[in-house]
């Protein structure tokens, strides 16, 4: 095993998952599992009439759509704005 690399066991939902993951990546990994179980612990009190396995597939339902919605997201366009103005000031400084 690579020394950048761990064992961990997760428990989700009392079961446990055995992983082994990137030692920068613990806590990430960590946190990931708390989101399941909060959602699932969530739902489960809001439709408490439900089959675990609905609960489970409303889960990543919700956690898919978060993760689509963040890769549409354009963190650049401040940016870009920025540059285009100072672009200009650079052009104007120049050409004047």
């Amino acid at each position: 095993m690579d020394d950048d690399m761990i064992k961990i066991q997760l428990t989700i939902g009392n079961n446990p998952f055995p992983l082994t993951i990137h030692r920068k990546d613990e806590e990430m990994v960590r946190k990931a599992a708390r989101q399941v179980d909060n959602l699932t612990n969530a739902y489960k009190e809001h439709y408490p009439e439900l089959p675990e396995v609905r609960i489970l597939q409303m889960v990543a339902y919700q956690l898919s759509l978060e993760g689509l919605k963040e890769k549409g997201r354009n963190e650049t366009a401040p940016y870009i704005d920025k540059m285009q103005e100072l672009a200009k000031l650079i052009d104007d400084c120049i050409n004047n």
